[in-house]
């Protein structure tokens, strides 16, 4: 809010909507949902709020960017519950998650430098099959193994365009050569990293169509932005958290 409350002040609930461009329907719905405590009541039934109303406001709305919503309320409720040792066990979850977004970022990075860019649009493009068919290149189960997914995963991935594997002839078995391999190796990491299948296929598409990896050079851009940004909204919502906590004494 834009003004300094005093200890005991008394607001309303569009007194706390109108400094946040929330509707006072949100803030009673907050309420509700235990990221506000309970509000005071005037005589006549009306809802009554203070300062530390307002500090869970602002700790809320703080956490939301970089924890989400659902974790946000989680946060919240729990600290509202006097029961902050969760609500700090959720906060280290997200900050576990965002190291492992990290991880996972870092392992994309390694798995496009070790594909070789002279073969990265053909057979030959730095992948090691699973295990070999009788005409070449790896079915679907093995190579389902290797990427610690279920076939099932890799069959809708050939239906949005991700891997392209050709039928063996003799047995109709999906074969992957090693051009599938990396594909399907790229849209995991790439998955992992939070990407849908929507925006993993285009990307896929120009790899194969320019030749190289140059087109996820972009995506890889906008992935390290986006943990930074996380990183910066989880220091943000610690500062108005404890800000809060210390409102409630």
């Amino acid at each position: 809010m834009g003004r300094n409350l005093k200890n005991g002040e008394r607001l309303r609930p569009v007194d706390l909507a109108r400094g946040h461009g929330l509707s006072t329907q949100a803030i009673r719905n907050y309420e509700e949902a235990g990221i506000l405590p309970t509000a005071g009541r005037t005589p006549t039934g009306y809802r009554t709020y203070t300062s530390v109303h307002a500090g869970a406001l602002r700790g809320f709305l703080a956490l939301v960017p970089g924890h989400g919503h659902q974790t946000a309320t989680s946060i919240m409720r729990a600290v509202n519950e006097d029961a902050a040792e969760e609500a700090f066990r959720l906060i280290d979850e997200s900050h576990a998650q965002l190291l492992d977004d990290r991880r996972t970022l870092q392992a994309v990075e390694n798995a496009l430098r070790d594909l070789d860019p002279a073969t990265a649009s053909g057979p030959g493009a730095g992948s090691e099959p699973a295990a070999v068919s009788g005409s070449g290149g790896t079915f679907i189960g093995p190579l389902a193994e290797q990427l610690g997914i279920r076939p099932a995963t890799l069959r809708k991935w050939e239906r949005a365009g991700l891997v392209r594997p050709r039928r063996d002839p003799v047995t109709g078995y999906r074969v992957y050569d090693e051009a599938d391999v990396r594909d399907a190796r790229l849209a995991h990491q790439l998955r992992r990293g939070g990407y849908l299948l929507e925006q993993i296929a285009p990307l896929l598409a120009q790899v194969r169509a320019a030749g190289g990896l140059e087109p996820l050079e972009g995506a890889l851009r906008d992935w390290h932005a986006r943990l930074s940004a996380r990183s910066r909204a989880m220091l943000t919502g610690a500062a108005e958290l404890e800000a809060y906590l210390r409102l409630r004494g």
